[in-house]
């Protein structure tokens, strides 16, 4: 555990400054709750009042109590913090909970006194959770916090958990104790302008008491640096993310509530998968696999058999198991073998095996060791809809039993009665088997931790680098900053992608007809003509571009409706010229992009290009700098992936070329932070390499993130 958060998390001692006597009160709740609980060192409530808080003795203040706390937990009106934190740091506290609200998530007056507040606390070398938070917990025998809202503790478990939301928080906690989840620790850290989730990923690293870490996040501080961390810590064990603030209406709620501003979804997305976390898009989601991890062990592959009394219940099992990517394993033989003594001939004994009602809990035991005995199953859910005669906390036992008999396979128990629900999963839980209501739940966490292993099994991540033509780069750049622009032209933009070594389709610009005709002669039809003009940024709304010229007259016609389509939609463009480029041929257009997100950096686009970008909105994300592998992943993350491998007849997309085009994509964002976007739409995926055709490069010399572009369309 860090040094530094131990008097947070398992302090030896702990003061409560603005303890009250009214019961109801956060002050009195906080102590009621401390020694309710059993906390394992002494409470001093700190009240210039009161001589007890609840029998407790109190002190008048954090000055006059008999010993410097590790801990301090801070519930006072915002205005009368930071003389409270001057007092802890006086007497040598060692740590702080605010509980108080206030400060950022309030506006300018908040937001002052709470960068006051953290550099008073920065400046005297003490952590700090909150302002704005609900406290801490520590279910471990030897420490017995709870320093939050909550009533009581939650079941002692290996689960660190931290949340940006007190309120959401109090909920996670009341549903564990229902769920029988088990928690280590738990922070909520509010504000967080000093313990943030990074600080406590660190914390619970190399904690043997937390195995899984769960987290609520509204806004991620530094996510360049949780990239860095959290990759790490889930080679080991698993991190699952609950992020708000996904929606345009959830962003707003969530800098309203927290003073956060929330980035985009994508770019979240993007983090978290590159970072090995698990993304719960649910509250719900959030605990179905945090029930999983709370299990024994992981499952070998996706192959995955279901055991049912129910031919309805098994059905929805196999369609939630195959829409989560997991594969209905066909059984041995030997299985069915074994199998068919033990049930009627009504029964199925096909995956899923059907029972059906009559089966009793010694069915169960007897068919489960015939399944988890079969080399072909990795993982079984066991599925009980409870008849008249059988009782689910028999059948929960039986499940146990034939599970502890074969601890190499993971079994994963639906049990969806609500008779006797709470005994039953009570049980399972116990025995290390996750426990859920529908099979679609169950189906969830078996493909979580599927994702959740592969991602364990891979090679640690390891950034790309290729050899750029840094001069090149540098020259163009250069060029662009001394005449003051804003963007590349498109013939700049074109150098700047071959300086970084990928091919683009040969262009030339021509300031007359004659001029187009010869570069039309020069590159070899067909050609395709486009406006020049800084002020066009969608040539297909001015008409500007013509495709398949082949001949001086094609090329004088495009030249007249060029002009006369420019004045018309941009009466005030400025037309510099007409851009004469060789034609590509590929059934498949793509679009590759860039755009800076506030915080996190460079963000990799890739998806279906062309003209309708916008509407198929069919693209993937990743934080660049990228690996190869990270390449791969997003050719095959969009929803069109197959059309890469060649429609009706066309050859196969070359991915190691387009892969290569979106490393180095990357890397130019990331080693040139004055290019703000990049828009290459489209690229032609061709079946030995690829081809840029279009570029757009927008620049921002001050080099600091720009606002994130939407996608373009093709020109």
């Amino acid at each position: 555990m860090s040094g530094s958060l131990g008097p947070i998390l398992r302090p030896r001692s702990v003061a409560v400054v603005g303890a009250s006597r009214q019961p109801g009160t956060i002050g009195h709740e906080l102590v009621a709750t401390l020694v309710r609980n059993g906390f394992a060192g002494p409470v001093y409530p700190v009240n210039p009042s009161a001589r007890s808080i609840g029998s407790v003795p109190a002190f008048a203040t954090v000055g006059a109590l008999p010993e410097a706390p590790d801990l301090a937990v801070i519930a006072v009106p915002s205005p009368h913090v930071l003389p409270v934190v001057r007092d802890c740091v006086a007497r040598g506290v060692r740590g702080l909970v605010v509980i108080s609200a206030g400060f950022r998530e309030v506006g300018v007056a908040g937001a002052a006194m709470e960068r006051e507040l953290t550099e008073l606390v920065r400046a005297s070398g003490i952590r700090m959770v909150g302002p704005n938070c609900m406290g801490v917990l520590n279910t471990h025998p030897d420490v017995k916090l709870n320093a939050t809202f909550a009533a009581s503790l939650p079941p002692q478990g290996r689960i660190g958990f931290v949340s940006q939301s007190g309120g959401m928080g109090l909920s996670v906690l009341d549903h564990a104790r229902e769920y029988g989840i088990g928690i280590s620790q738990f922070v909520s850290i509010g504000n967080k302008p000093d313990v943030s989730g990074n600080d406590l990923l660190l914390a619970w690293e190399d904690d043997p008491e937390v195995e899984v870490i769960l987290m609520y996040v509204e806004s991620f501080g530094n996510p360049r640096r949780f990239l860095e961390i959290a990759s790490r810590i889930t080679r080991q064990k698993p991190i699952i993310v609950v992020k708000s603030g996904a929606s345009r209406a959830g962003a707003r709620a969530a800098t309203s509530h927290t003073g956060a501003l929330a980035a985009s979804d994508a770019a979240v997305g993007a983090l978290l998968e590159q970072a090995g976390v698990l993304r719960a898009r649910t509250i719900g989601e959030l605990f179905d696999l945090a029930i999983a991890f709370s299990g024994r062990q992981l499952p070998r592959s996706r192959r995955t058999a279901v055991l049912t009394n129910g031919g309805g219940p098994g059905i929805l099992a196999a369609d939630a198991l195959d829409y989560s990517g997991l594969e209905l394993a066909e059984l041995a033989p030997g299985t069915v073998d074994r199998l068919r003594p033990l049930f009627p001939p009504e029964a199925s004994l096909r995956n899923p095996v059907d029972m059906i009602a009559s089966a009793t809990p010694a069915g169960y035991g007897a068919a489960l060791d015939a399944l988890l005995d079969d080399a072909g199953l990795d993982a079984v859910v066991a599925i009980f809809v409870p008849p008249l005669v059988v009782r689910q906390e028999d059948v929960s036992e039986a499940i146990a039993t034939a599970a502890g008999r074969h601890p190499e396979t993971p079994v994963y128990a639906v049990l969806m009665g609500h008779r006797g629900l709470p005994q039953g999963r009570a049980a399972l839980h116990s025995a290390g088997i996750p426990a859920y209501i529908f099979p679609e739940s169950a189906a969830r966490a078996i493909a979580a931790q599927n994702r959740y292993r592969e991602w364990r099994e891979r090679p640690p991540r390891e950034v790309a680098r290729r050899e750029l033509d840094h001069t090149a780069i540098r020259k163009i750049l250069a060029t662009a900053d001394e005449r003051g622009a804003d963007r590349l032209s498109e013939l700049e933009a074109l150098d700047l992608i071959t300086a970084i070594g990928v091919p683009v389709a040969e262009a030339r610009m021509a300031r007359s007809v004659a001029e187009a005709v010869a570069l039309g002669e020069q590159l070899g039809w067909p050609v395709v003509c486009k406006v020049m003009a800084p002020a066009i940024s969608h040539k297909t709304e001015a008409d500007g571009v013509h495709t398949g010229i082949r001949d001086g007259a094609g090329i004088r016609m495009a030249w007249q409706r060029i002009h006369d389509g420019a004045s018309r939609a941009y009466p005030d463009a400025v037309v510099e010229g007409v851009l004469i480029q060789r034609q590509g041929h590929s059934p498949v257009e793509l679009i590759v992009g860039m755009s800076r997100e506030p915080g996190f950096g460079p963000l990799l686009m890739f998806g279906l290009g062309g003209t309708l970008v916008e509407v198929l909105r069919d693209v993937v994300f990743r934080m660049a700098p990228i690996t190869p592998r990270e390449s791969q992943e997003m050719l095959e993350g969009i929803r069109g992936t197959l059309i890469l491998e060649g429609p009706r007849g066309a050859p196969k997309a070359d991915r190691e070329a387009l892969g290569e085009l979106l490393i180095r994509v990357g890397q130019l964002a990331e080693e040139y932070p004055t290019i703000a976007a990049i828009d290459l739409n489209p690229v032609l995926a061709l079946g030995t390499g690829c081809l840029v055709v279009d570029a757009r490069v927008t620049l921002n010399p001050s080099g600091t993130p720009s606002a994130p572009v939407p996608l373009a369309r093709g020109s």
